[in-house]
């Protein structure tokens, strides 16, 4: 029954639009292209460059497949130079081109915290050519890059040998894959990738506990939301870093995401089209519809596909980005009128009424990545769905053993 308060929602409370929720759609821009189509029909791809056909019969298994290198001295360790106490510069070499700015100096002197790094560059005590420069800009081989004098930040307080080893066993028990240049990572939903302002507990510095002798700990290759589960790719080497970066500005990686959404979205198949902004109101902040060449817009694609339905109220969508925007599937699935389940930042459906049993969670899962190894072969790992995804999946009836119709999507 409907009260004075709204529809009230079993096993967990309502999920409507708040407020905020309903002023950010109202300034929301509906200029942007949606571009659906049914399944295109495409030439078999080479065995090498696609992801296989159906669901991995393993959950949570991962296979790889690479030749053994030729030389086994490649895989040691790198030595982590001096931490600069005068201004130097440093050419850009041949395998670093390409890489972000705060990456490069994050390889080059590990010991540096990410605050320090993120100072100098917005100060502009570090410049390339001469130039001040943004993190996220990308460098080229042959560039001078003007490294100020650095500062190690004073070794944190550590709570002993006990929580350093609890912290291995913890990234071991989420381990999907690893080997000597890359790591796999099952993340949890909740764990978030990066430190920020209040946030303690995250990947980034659980790594900490990896660093070896000379310095060198594992470097994060790429983001997951805080609520998002599911894999995450890491380098464990200076050389595995460069060469996976290179991969993913290339768009060599190939991910595939599930997500309950609401609704059944029209066709089964398609392609998402729009360009997409930040937009900051209060101290929150989200991405938004924009219009080609507005300041701050990314275009982004991403194509869907619905593997299986619960009637019309609920559809079980899998998900390849082509590009990789921040919330870029959360936003697009919003703007189809199809948000995932449980997002506390994109669900507008007013006075919708959660099904008792399923918890109000944030419903995407990276459930796949498959992409080349650095020295050689394919790195292809699966992450099973989280605790609470499990658990709408049997409530619904939903069989993770169904063929995923996403891995005919086009790469592009």
């Amino acid at each position: 029954m409907r009260g004075k308060g709204g529809p009230r929602q079993p096993g967990g409370g309502r999920q409507i639009a708040g407020p905020r929720q309903e002023q950010r759609r109202k300034r929301m821009s509906r200029t942007s292209s949606l571009e659906t189509r049914p399944r295109p029909e495409k030439q078999a791809k080479p065995a090498s460059r696609r992801m296989g056909k159906g669901a991995p019969q393993n959950e949570g298994k991962r296979v790889v497949r690479r030749p053994p290198p030729d030389d086994v001295a490649a895989r040691q360790p790198e030595q982590a130079p001096p931490v600069p106490t005068t201004v130097q510069t440093i050419a850009v070499l041949p395998d670093e081109s390409g890489m972000r700015v705060d990456r490069f100096l994050e390889a080059k002197f590990p010991g540096l915290s990410f605050s320090h790094i993120q100072r100098v560059i917005r100060k502009g005590e570090l410049r390339v050519n001469g130039k001040r420069v943004d993190a996220k800009d990308r460098l080229e081989d042959g560039q001078k890059v003007r490294i100020p004098p650095l500062k190690l930040g004073a070794p944190k307080q550590r709570e002993g040998q006990e929580a350093d080893e609890k912290t291995r066993a913890f990234l071991k028990s989420i381990t999907l894959f690893e080997d000597a240049d890359v790591l796999v990572l099952n993340k949890p939903m909740g764990l978030a990738v990066q430190g920020g302002s209040g946030t303690v507990k995250h990947v980034d510095g659980m790594l900490e506990v990896m660093r070896d002798a000379h310095g060198q700990r594992p470097r994060l290759v790429h983001r997951l939301d805080k609520d998002t589960a599911g894999c995450l790719l890491v380098a464990k080497t200076r050389f595995a870093a460069t060469a996976l970066a290179k991969t993913f500005r290339t768009r060599s990686a190939r991910k595939v995401y599930w997500a309950l959404v609401v609704g059944v979205p029209r066709p089964k198949q398609g392609r998402i089209s729009t360009f997409l902004a930040k937009e900051e109101v209060d101290e929150d902040s989200f991405m938004r519809i924009a219009r080609h060449g507005e300041e701050g817009a990314s275009h982004a694609v991403t194509f869907y596909a619905v593997v299986e339905t619960a009637g019309q109220g609920l559809a079980w969508v899998s998900l390849k980005p082509v590009t990789g925007r921040t919330h870029q599937l959360r936003a697009h699935m919003d703007h189809i009128g199809h948000p995932i389940v449980g997002d506390p930042k994109y669900f507008n459906k007013e006075n919708w009424q959660l099904p008792g049993g399923i918890q109000n969670r944030l419903h995407l899962l990276a459930r796949r990545i498959v992409v080349p190894h650095p020295r050689g072969g394919i790195i292809d790992a699966t992450a099973p769905l989280p605790p609470h995804m499990q658990q709408s999946w049997n409530l619904l009836g939903l069989d993770t053993s169904r063929f995923d119709p996403i891995e005919d999507a086009p790469e592009e």
